[in-house]
């Protein structure tokens, strides 16, 4: 069967053999939409070609580029070619195409796709060192490829360090695409471009023109402290809680409930954040996942805030279940006044990152003296000041300074 696939010009540089094959730029530019194509491309030339997809976090396959892929798949009139499974899709002539999360792997079991021809590393621009390090000498076929599409957040990133820096490696292609070098550019995506251009200025060459995030004047939070002290695991730690910074509703359109979990080796007086569970949903969802996290992560305690719904966050996890270590804290102070001596441990190297947590790290970098300069309310960095500031208790004052007063649940002893 000949297939045809249309290709815009600004990748086609890509459709030559490279070891390194990078898109970057902003949002509509089709980079994801490219080497999905590329992917059914390769599996309909090469008998048994495998592919692994892979992205640094993969809760589930909802998250993942396969359902892109069987789009892209069904687009092209080759249902009858590929065998669509639920966790894998089976190619022609026996190959696969396999969906994983870096982080869910180590050297070890990593090593079980050493023959695959090509990984494609989704939102490439959350990878980390790690991740990089242990992909590249992974995929090593004969004239194998590593494919990395990203929206770029900043020049420290480990891909704009491996792709964009002074010293690429051989044999790398990389091209600059943008919503103006998509000629399918859809056009519910121009009218939320156009809005974007409008209403989010500060933002816009980010999202739309792929340009690093722009530093916010103000901002508490550095963004290169994350990356200095990023880690790819915690050591052993002594407390573990499980923060939740509860929206004032349920609606789709509302805040997201923030759940930060973390944990303190009180050995190094370091602190480390280990989960994002961050969710939208009614008070049974996120009073599940909460108690789930709890469970997973063997935790001490779940930290919620008595203003802000106390007697009902309390009601509804004791729904889920009864006899929970429950710390509440109350806010005097505002948000910034709160985040200020966490954003100094973090300065200081005494908070880590196990991971990438994207969606955390842009709402801290949004916190500035005046306030949180992003859209809607930060639920994730409220949940993660709670919980750091309970795990090192050194850098609670007193209330008329910190802004925080902390009571224990009768059944739990800070």
């Amino acid at each position: 069967m000949k297939l045809r696939i249309e290709t815009a010009e600004v990748f086609k540089p890509l459709l030559q053999p490279a070891r390194y094959k990078g898109a970057w730029g902003g949002r509509g530019s089709g980079k994801s939409q490219f080497f999905a194509d590329l992917g059914v491309e390769q599996a309909m030339m090469i008998p048994g070609f495998r592919l692994l997809c892979a992205r640094e976090v993969q809760k589930s396959l909802k998250q993942s580029v396969k359902r892109l892929i069987e789009d892209k798949i069904a687009a092209h009139g080759l249902r009858g070619n590929f065998n669509v499974l639920d966790d894998r899709i089976v190619t022609p002539g026996d190959g696969v195409f396999t969906f994983i999360g870096m982080q869910d792997h180590t050297a070890d079991t990593v090593k079980s796709y050493e023959g695959y021809h090509a990984a494609l590393f989704e939102e490439a621009q959350t990878a980390s060192k790690r991740s990089l390090e242990m992909l590249r000498p992974t995929i090593r076929a004969e004239n194998s490829e590593l494919w990395f599409p990203w929206n770029p957040r900043n020049k420290r990133d480990p891909i704009d360090m491996l792709l964009r820096g002074s010293n690429p490696p051989p044999r790398s292609v990389v091209v600059r695409a943008n919503y103006t070098d998509n000629p399918w550019f859809p056009r519910v995506l121009e009218e939320e471009r156009e809005y974007d251009r409008i209403h989010n200025p500060k933002r816009y060459a980010h999202i739309w023109l792929g340009d690093y995030e722009p530093e916010i004047e103000g901002a508490i939070f550095n963004r290169a402290d994350f990356h200095d002290h990023r880690v790819e695991a915690a050591p052993k730690l002594d407390r573990i809680a499980v923060a939740l910074d509860h929206a004032t509703s349920a609606e789709d359109d509302s805040n997201e409930h923030g759940i930060i979990v973390g944990g303190v080796n009180l050995a190094q007086k370091h602190a480390y954040i280990l989960d994002d569970l961050t969710i939208k949903g009614s008070p049974l969802v996120w009073a599940e996942r909460v108690v789930h996290a709890f469970d997973r992560y063997d935790a001490n305690a779940i930290i919620i805030e008595r203003n802000q719904g106390g007697d009902m966050i309390r009601h509804t996890l004791n729904s889920v279940r009864r006899g929970l270590p429950i710390i509440e804290v109350t806010a005097t102070k505002g948000k910034q006044v709160r985040a200020a001596p966490v954003a100094s441990l973090y300065a200081l190297g005494r908070v880590h990152h196990v991971g990438t947590f994207e969606k955390l790290e842009d709402q801290f970098c949004q916190m500035t003296a005046a306030g949180y300069e992003g859209e809607g309310s930060p639920d994730r960095v409220d949940a993660g000041v709670w919980l750091v500031s309970y795990l090192m208790p050194q850098i609670q004052p007193t209330s008329k300074t910190s802004g925080q007063t902390f009571k224990a649940n009768t059944d739990f002893e800070v």
